[in-house]
């Protein structure tokens, strides 16, 4: 039995352990549900908890040692010339055996993996039928022992409230855990780039060539890791996206919010929405191929100096993708401001502007506030734009018609290909990461200091 078979049959069970102990618990009570602590129903689940929920562990934990454990058994199966190798050779015999395995070898594979992938499959096979022998035991004597124990006087409710709240907490865990994993792994590899290059030169440095050269008289033969030039471009391209998008999500927020009809919302909210679902690949299209050569073209017209691929044509793009985050955010606050601000406020003598003015945007800043910081995180995050827009240039400019790359392009670029992870090149692609994370978590500070101090206004 495969194990997806054996976890399908392993969900048959606990379905079939939940109607037993429903139907036991309506036994015990004599049919009379008031003369049970807890509804029929969570006496099912209690029942079900113990059919599946020891099986399941078992199966995890089965699934944790038994690649180990089989790979162990087949090592020392093996002739003595290929068991007494180094442990990265005995790697690619293991690698070996699996593709035999997997059918991805031919016939002229070395008889000795042919016998080890033989004797593979063996200890597979009769680990597959173990587990379905033991989980299937585990799984039914767990679910009569919790049946016998049904009694009127059996809390099942609480028990069964207590086994789902330990879940919810098992899965909080995970996403701290899961969090801390990915700061963690981000923060060493930085740790050992900072050991290769220093950080003042990193954070401080206007010159980035992190290609390593083949010969000492190269310009940057050592790499030159000044990332100065990508944070500059990444801002660059940021503001021109908030620039866009800022105004035009906030005021088209505020007409469909508070001056559309409800026909014209009921058809506007929708299109507007429909921005976020487009793949930023083809954004990235639609900016390399019609965007950018009508910025060169326009910045041409006026004599001006401008590259076919420049910061200007990614970050008006890249703010017409993030629109929707910022209108779709704006609105929902906007609607959610009580009406009886308003109503107070038409009673004061107000028109309709002053008292979005003066009462809904201050009343609905907190927000909108998490809106834009948002779509912050989303222009600072995005990649496939400013590669296909901006190029891959690292120059220190504030001119928007130049040529630039982002933090994020930088990465994907470092990483793309088989890469040694202990050169400098490589690890720069962490310390970039790093930054990137420290920068959302100041944003993320900044925007709980502007939402406490107006939540405290407004509550």
């Amino acid at each position: 039995m495969t194990k997806s078979t054996l976890f399908f049959v392993l969900v048959l069970l606990c379905l079939a352990a939940y109607r037993f102990g429903r139907r036991r618990s309506l036994a015990v009570a004599s049919g009379r549900i008031r003369n049970l602590h807890s509804l029929p129903g969570y006496y099912g689940f209690f029942v079900a908890l113990w059919c599946g929920v020891p099986a399941l562990i078992l199966l995890v934990c089965w699934l944790m040692f038994e690649g180990p454990v089989i790979n162990h058994l087949v090592i020392s199966s093996l002739p003595d010339e290929l068991r007494g190798q180094s442990p990265e050779q005995l790697g690619l015999v293991i690698n070996d055996i699996r593709n035999v395995v997997g059918g991805k070898e031919t016939s002229a594979t070395n008889p000795a993996i042919q016998a080890a992938a033989a004797e593979y499959l063996r200890l597979r096979s009769l680990s597959d039928a173990l587990l379905a022998a033991v989980a299937l035991s585990v799984s039914v004597i767990g679910g009569v022992v919790a049946g016998q124990r049904i009694q009127p006087s059996l809390r099942a409710r609480n028990k069964v409230e207590g086994a789902l709240m330990f879940f919810l907490i098992a899965c909080s865990l995970v996403a701290i855990f899961t969090t801390v994993g990915i700061v963690l792994s981000v923060l060493f590899e930085s740790i050992r780039f900072f050991g290769l290059v220093p950080i003042t030169e990193f954070l401080f440095g206007t010159d980035w060539s992190p290609q390593m050269a083949i010969r000492a008289d190269q310009v940057g033969s050592s790499g030159a890791f000044g990332a100065v030039p990508l944070f500059t471009g990444t801002l660059l391209i940021s503001a021109i996206a908030m620039a866009v998008a800022v105004p035009i999500g906030l005021l088209s927020a505020i007409y469909l919010a508070e001056y559309a009809t409800p026909r014209i919302r009921a058809v506007g909210k929708p299109l507007l929405e429909v921005l976020a679902g487009v793949p930023t690949v083809v954004y990235g299209f639609f900016a390399a191929l019609t965007v950018a050569p009508f910025v060169r073209d326009v910045a041409q017209s006026l004599e001006l100096e401008a590259s076919s691929e420049s910061a200007l044509a990614a970050g008006l793009v890249m703010g017409v993708m993030i629109i929707p985050f910022v209108s779709s955010l704006s609105d929902d606050f906007i609607n959610a401001v009580p009406q009886s601000l308003r109503d107070g406020a038409y009673a004061l003598g107000a028109t309709q502007s002053e008292t979005i003015r003066n009462v809904v945007i201050p009343a609905a800043l907190p927000g909108i506030v998490g809106g834009i910081l948002l779509a912050v995180s989303r222009a600072i995050g995005e990649t496939m734009i400013v590669v296909m827009a901006a190029g891959l240039a690292a120059n220190l400019t504030g001119n928007p018609l130049q040529a630039v790359t982002t933090v994020t392009t930088q990465i994907v670029t470092l990483l793309v290909g088989d890469q040694e992870f202990d050169s400098p090149k490589t690890l720069a692609a962490f310390a970039l990461g790093l930054v990137l994370f420290l920068a959302t978590l100041a944003l993320n500070i900044i925007a709980m200091h502007i939402v406490r101090k107006y939540r405290e206004q407004y509550e």
